[in-house]
């Protein structure tokens, strides 16, 4: 459902509603004292002085939605052969954004790789043989090393 004709039927139903009772008065206007008769009549011509501005304002206001509805072509000076361009150029922000994604997933891509390298090239340069890391009893021995060069160092401090 569309506001257009709910609005367009209260209209008509105003209308007819002001009829009728511009009619009643019209028809009980001769029996009423002539002060509430001068009174109606000035309420009456209010009445249609505003009805009057509110339809010279509805036209100006369809044709602004008129020309809002038209689109950007209309705002932009697009003719003929200049619509295809717009389009790419909207088009060069969504390319530069996948770009700076995709060189942005490669750095990380490329960090890893280094830090890998570096830890393979740590373990392979160290007296120890790489097998050592993955056994069970050396970390106990690391551990326990620790503990040992942790005593020495607590002795000393006090001297």
């Amino acid at each position: 459902m569309s506001n257009k004709p709910q609005h367009q039927h209260s209209d008509l139903d105003m209308s007819r509603y002001g009829l009728r009772v511009a009619a009643g008065l019209t028809e009980h206007n001769e029996t009423l004292a002539p002060d509430i008769g001068e009174r109606l009549r000035f309420a009456r011509e209010q009445a249609m002085a505003k009805a009057r501005e509110a339809r010279a304002a509805r036209p100006q206001l369809e044709t602004a939605a008129g020309v809002i509805a038209q689109g950007s072509s209309l705002a932009l000076g697009g003719g003929p052969g200049r619509g295809r361009w717009l389009k790419l150029a909207s088009l060069l922000p969504l390319l530069l954004l996948i770009g700076g994604l995709l060189l942005i997933q490669h750095s990380q891509w490329y960090q890893q790789i280094t830090a890998a390298a570096e830890v393979d090239a740590a373990l392979l340069s160290d007296k120890l043989p790489p097998a050592a890391y993955g056994d069970p009893g050396f970390s106990e021995y690391l551990s326990d090393d620790e503990q040992q060069q942790a005593a020495p160092d607590s002795q000393q401090q006090p001297e």
